[in-house]
């Protein structure tokens, strides 16, 4: 379950994503360089291979581990996409492209938002989208919905099979979640129950009405730190624990998602600026700038398996202690989280240099929450599903 919202006014597009997904399901994030690959080349996606393009563009992909595709992506042209799991009428089929491989296909292929929408369009007229998705259930799957963006505007693209219906945000706030949107295409494709089950009723009018109000990248850091009107920590609902604002905590009784990384973007004519998380739980992480064409080394990749040395599962261990009591626990770092972040939005540093400063941050804020760590106050059903991912990461 996902977020996207883009705001878009003269000269400058504001982007923004979170990513959620199964907790022990780790992202890394990927710089792949361009290519011209030899002709008649193909390429394996996640379950199915296709035919390459004469020439791919250099991205940064924010990806599950397990995967070929991404979640949130850019590519040196400055188009940024991020997709959402929609569910709908219309047959699952049991392989295809899913849409975390159109994700990074239309980042490699298109130079621009619209360019990025024919593409995933093309490209599921040719393959149709399908298999599995999910981590801990291998054979969860989807249909899915893009919002793609530039420097001129935003486009949304919903599909439902091989189906698809297309909006363009010329200006203004427009945001997607786990749900179809686009008339009279939802009315005919959505599964209302599903959806509900989600959380989308209630998470995309909230980050429609936040986005709207949106000047800067310091105001997408809030929409995607926000766990719903009035509330500074997470609610933990029984069906579906915290589905029900953009950032989300596992933790109900049916339907679960953890937000797993999350992605900033200011998209301007003369170039665009990226900040990511490279961890979970942005309520408790550090956005740090990045460049899509200047990989850095952050280390080992993660896996579902906790480590101490990959930046993920080192987020982890200050996300997990903090969300045990997060009313005592988050302000003992977060106005100092705060303060650098304001910095790093209004004059980004090199992105080396800010990756080693949020490593060292990072390690004090850990030990700092650490040593006052106490009793996890969270609800039963929650506390006993942490419980078992706990364990089953090795944690």
């Amino acid at each position: 379950m996902c977020d996207t919202l883009v705001h878009v006014a003269p000269g400058r597009v504001l982007f923004a994503k979170n990513s959620d997904r199964d907790p022990n399901e780790a992202q890394l994030l990927e710089w792949r360089p361009r290519r011209r690959p030899r002709a008649g080349a193909r390429v394996r996606c996640t379950w199915i291979e296709i035919e390459e393009a004469p020439e791919t563009h250099a991205v940064l992909l924010s990806r599950p581990f397990w995967m070929w595709g991404a979640e949130i992506g850019a590519n040196e042209h400055g188009v940024a996409i991020g997709n959402e799991a929609v569910f709908t009428s219309q047959p699952y089929a049991a392989t295809g492209l899913t849409g975390m491989d159109l994700v990074r296909l239309a980042l490699e292929r298109a130079d621009s938002a619209e360019r990025a929408v024919a593409v995933i369009v093309d490209l599921i007229a040719k393959h149709g989208q399908g298999g599995g998705c999910g981590h801990e259930k291998r054979s969860f799957t989807y249909h899915n919905s893009f919002l793609a963006a530039d420097a001129r505007g935003a486009f949304v693209l919903e599909t439902a099979g091989r189906h698809t219906a297309v909006e363009r945000v010329a200006a203004g706030a427009r945001s997607i979640s786990n749900g179809l949107t686009i008339e009279p295409f939802a009315s005919r494709f959505g599964d209302a129950l599903r959806t509900a089950a989600a959380g989308a009723r209630e998470r995309r009018p909230r980050t429609q009405a936040l986005a709207a109000a949106a000047r800067g990248p310091a105001d997408l850091a809030r929409i995607l730190r926000d766990h719903g009107p009035g509330r500074a920590t997470p609610e933990y609902r029984t069906l579906n624990g915290g589905l029900c604002a953009p950032c989300v905590h596992a933790g109900g009784w049916v339907v679960n998602s953890q937000t797993t990384a999350s992605w900033i973007a200011e998209l301007a004519a003369d170039g665009a600026r990226h900040w990511v998380t490279g961890t979970a739980s942005p309520c408790t992480s550090l956005f740090k700038p990045v460049r899509v064409t200047e990989p850095l080394d952050l280390g080992p990749a993660p896996t579902d398996r906790a480590d101490a040395a990959s930046l993920w599962w080192r987020g982890e261990r200050l996300a997990r202690c903090v969300l045990r009591d997060p009313v005592r626990l988050l302000p003992l770092f977060a106005n100092e989280r705060d303060a650098l972040e304001a910095a790093w939005f209004a004059d980004p540093p090199e992105p080396a240099a800010a990756f080693a400063e949020g490593d060292r941050r990072l390690a004090e804020w850990t030990a700092r929450v650490a040593a006052a760590s106490g009793r996890d106050l969270r609800p039963l059903r929650a506390r006993r599903y942490w419980k078992a991912r706990d364990e089953r990461a090795g944690t």
